[in-house]
């Protein structure tokens, strides 16, 4: 491994981040069992895709409702602290899932209703823990650290879908949810590891300085980063669909070669948080090569012309979004003082998360109406249309 490479994970070399990091990878890994097992038990009972959908608008509907007032108890109040309290409610919340499966209840307001609270729980602690990295790693490596914390996702979607099946296939669906909840028990224990006193302190929103603490819309650059967010999440980032898509209705895959295109598309992206990780520091300039080469990957993927070589060129996609990924949190939290992360990164996740039912309606009546092509095509014209924003917006400045 080169010397850049092996900057990337400096991060690491700090044993609390190293708690973060693995607590979030276990996490994610989990949602997986919970995301396949819940949409194979409401499939079996009622057969109906709209009933699954209801599912995702119960995960999504709480994070457009709350994520501004969990970015403002972020900032008043500890992020560990936040963490423990969500991890333990989540705990709770998964463990009622299994044991309504159990109870083969049919009465889907009851799972809808978990799936609901979890939202609420899950909304702040998405925000909090996008905070806690500047109190784990400090502003001399928060650039890398945050850019290696977007890599969890993606190493939770190399590996989770697959163990999610075979978990499903040998042990059920109420297993799944327990697996889900000790996967929430293990991010409990890793931020009660991280000792308060070993945390960098930030500045609190508190009554004496509210006013005088700002807002985070009144910083330009933050603004440009807030609508390349909610732009490529819409239009780029609806890879569940669009890959799988293109797998099934566009070349005729079976469910191998989906879960495939996924995987490779996911260890992709592990590539490209890390080269996002490698520098000391971004600019908005970085987020200008980010959205381009996202968008020439999105572009490459639809001129594939087989099976073969579109999963042959799913990393360089992966690759193009783990570093546009890495970039944005990264330039995100930089383009803040510190007084102000939980609220501006409130208003990421709103734009990531919330975009994310929309964006995936829409890229679904494109493909029906025209094919994955198209879907992708959209996706990287966008994303090409953020680089020019970004540059003109700096340029400008």
């Amino acid at each position: 491994m080169t010397v850049r490479g092996l900057d990337a994970l400096q991060p690491f070399g700090n044993p609390r981040f190293s708690l973060y990091f693995a607590g979030q990878v276990v996490s994610n890994t989990g949602t997986w069992f919970q995301n396949l097992a819940l949409s194979l038990v409401i499939l079996d009972l009622t057969g109906s895709a709209q009933a699954l959908s209801a599912v995702t608008i119960a995960q999504f509907t709480p994070l457009l409702l709350l994520a501004i007032p969990a970015g403002r108890v972020a900032d008043r109040f500890r992020p560990r602290t936040i963490l423990l309290a969500t991890s333990s409610g989540s705990v709770l919340v998964a463990t009622g899932l299994a044991a309504a499966i159990v109870a083969d209840a049919t009465d889907l307001r009851v799972i809808y209703g978990l799936v609901f609270v979890l939202g609420c729980i899950n909304t702040f602690e998405r925000v909090a823990a996008q905070a806690i990295i500047f109190e784990i790693a400090g502003p001399g490596t928060l650039t890398r650290a945050v850019s290696i914390s977007t890599i969890a996702l993606s190493a939770a979607r190399s590996i989770g879908p697959g163990l999610a099946g075979l978990a499903f296939a040998g042990l059920g669906a109420a297993w799944c949810m327990v697996i889900n909840a000790a996967s929430f028990l293990v991010v409990l224990v890793a931020v009660a590891c991280i000792r308060p006193s070993r945390l960098h302190p930030r500045p609190r929103l508190g009554q004496a300085h509210k006013r005088a603490a700002g807002t985070p819309l009144r910083n330009r650059d933050f603004v440009t980063i807030l609508v390349v967010n909610s732009a490529i999440a819409l239009l780029a980032m609806n890879m569940m669909v669009v890959i799988t898509s293109s797998v099934t209705l566009g070349f005729s895959g079976d469910a191998t070669m989906v879960g495939a295109a996924h995987a490779l598309n996911a260890v992709g992206a592990i590539v490209g948080g890390m080269l996002a990780a490698t520098p000391v520091s971004v600019s908005m300039r970085s987020l200008v090569w980010a959205c381009g080469g996202f968008g020439l990957a999105l572009l490459a993927n639809a001129a594939a012309p087989t099976l073969a070589v579109f999963l042959v060129i799913a990393p360089i996609l992966g690759v193009g979004i783990g570093y546009y990924q890495g970039i944005l949190q990264a330039a995100a939290q930089a383009s803040v003082p510190p007084v102000q992360l939980g609220r501006a990164m409130s208003l990421v996740t709103l734009g990531s998360y919330g975009m994310a039912p929309l964006g995936a309606f829409f890229m679904g009546w494109v493909i029906d109406v025209t094919s994955w092509q198209t879907s992708m095509l959209i996706g990287g014209g966008a994303a090409l249309a953020c680089a020019v924003f970004v540059r003109a917006r700096t340029n400008t400045g």
